[in-house]
């Protein structure tokens, strides 16, 4: 049976567009007002599903013959009939939900894994360059045209989701799905890279699998900060991350808490107490799995 559970994710962005908004001719997403980097839940999302459909798994939301087309085409494509069929073949759909029409009747699925908008823990600076293509846009012309390419020089991205045991029900999510979740947390993002995705590398993911499904806490994110010091950041070498209030949360609530899953990069420097740490050293009075 699946429990509740708790995720942090914590990647960063050096010289890349991490979510670019349509309507602001793809600029990076930001809050003007405090020089925040954000990212929407549906671009994790794409990442997440894309990873999933690379190994060879079967999902919902995704292109057909490499165009996009409308939902009834992919029910179609895929001989879906009815809704157990459709949560038994598409992993994503177990994962996140979805809506969609079976036999003219329109179902909805409410997904047991949600993800809130990322945002950067550092103030970010954008960067503008123009860019010229060599290809003319149409027959009487010789010269390419010129555009412009936006990125932003430093993102340290936080993300919080929450896993409901009761809606995982409603799914049939299953734990091997989970564990999917988990591997694409790792790689997806280094691993779907485009020229304006490149340069973007996970840093740290916590899953954390409480013993029921009643227990849910505030947004992970609240229990880690970047340190004062970290000022006009441009790489992973200058990020210090104080896991003090992580350490907190973890001694207070580890009898609700059955398994940590998780990874931290190497490159990634922690500080408990003002001193440099290991993130086994904070999650260890719990049950933990390394990934």
């Amino acid at each position: 049976m699946i429990k509740n559970g708790q995720i942090l994710y914590l990647y960063d962005a050096k010289l890349t567009n991490p979510n670019g908004d349509p309507d602001e001719e793809n600029r990076p997403r930001m809050d003007y007002e405090r020089d925040i980097n954000l990212v929407s839940d549906l671009r994790l999302k794409r990442y997440i599903r894309d990873y999933i459909l690379d190994k060879g798994n079967l999902i919902y939301v995704r292109k057909l013959n490499d165009s996009n087309v409308e939902p009834k085409q992919i029910i179609n494509a895929d001989k879906i009939d009815n809704k157990n069929q459709a949560l038994e073949k598409y992993v994503d759909v177990r994962l996140f939900g979805a809506t969609m029409a079976i036999k003219d009747k329109t179902m909805i699925f409410t997904g047991p894994v949600q993800f809130n908008w990322g945002y950067s823990l550092n103030k970010v600076e954008l960067m503008e360059a123009g860019i010229t293509s060599h290809f003319a846009t149409g027959e009487n012309k010789s010269q390419g045209t010129m555009g412009r390419d936006y990125r932003v020089k430093y993102s340290f991205i936080a993300f919080s989701g929450a896993i409901s045991g009761k809606r995982a029900v409603y799914t049939k999510l299953k734990e091997d799905d989970l564990n999917l979740l988990d591997e694409a947390m790792k790689n997806a993002i280094k691993e779907q890279f485009t020229r304006s995705k490149i340069g973007q590398y996970p840093r740290l993911y916590l899953r954390v699998q409480y013993k029921d499904t009643d227990t849910m806490f505030d947004d992970l994110r609240k229990t880690v900060k970047l340190n004062e010091t970290c000022q006009n950041i441009r790489d992973i070498s200058e990020v210090s991350l104080e896991v003090d209030a992580l350490k907190s949360f973890i001694d207070k609530t580890a009898e609700k808490i059955d398994m940590i899953y998780y990874f931290v990069d190497e490159n990634l420097n922690l500080t408990l107490n003002g001193q440099a740490c290991k993130l086994e050293d904070v999650i260890s009075q719990v049950n933990i799995m390394k990934l």
